[in-house]
């Protein structure tokens, strides 16, 4: 029995893990995932629409790093990181929501709990974007 509740902590740590590090690069997934929907509901078939979301999601992270590498002002870069950073406040919310949301807790309780996560996830996007 022990070792089932070590493996389900560990696994429950790595995906936290792998959530954290995901919701840094939210916005080229948002945007990959708008065209892949706007290709598809235009007519595309499913690898047209899916050629158009990886590359709207790629042209969107190569932006990223061309400004970051372009600008010069740290207020400047600062201020990008936040608006690349600011959907992974809203994947921090949506995640905790979706995690208690079944949890017997007062509507006041679980929106500070979620709103506590997405303000942890943005600020951590924020610092993993802006360590050179």
């Amino acid at each position: 029995m022990t070792p089932i509740i070590l493996l389900a902590v560990g696994l429950s740590g790595a995906m936290c893990v792998l959530a954290f590090a995901l919701a840094t690069h939210a916005v080229p997934f948002i945007l990959g995932l708008a065209a892949f929907r706007l290709a598809f509901a235009w007519g595309a078939g499913w690898m047209v629409a899916g050629t158009a979301g990886v590359a709207a999601a790629i042209l969107s992270f190569a932006l990223f790093v061309y400004l970051w590498e372009v600008l010069r002002s740290p207020s400047a870069k600062l201020v990008l990181a936040i608006v690349y950073a600011a959907p992974a406040a809203v994947v921090g919310y949506a995640f905790v929501h979706g995690v208690i949301g079944a949890a017997p807790l007062s509507e006041p309780g679980r929106q500070f709990l979620c709103l506590a996560s997405g303000g942890f996830v943005g600020l951590s996007a924020v610092g993993r974007l802006a360590t050179p």
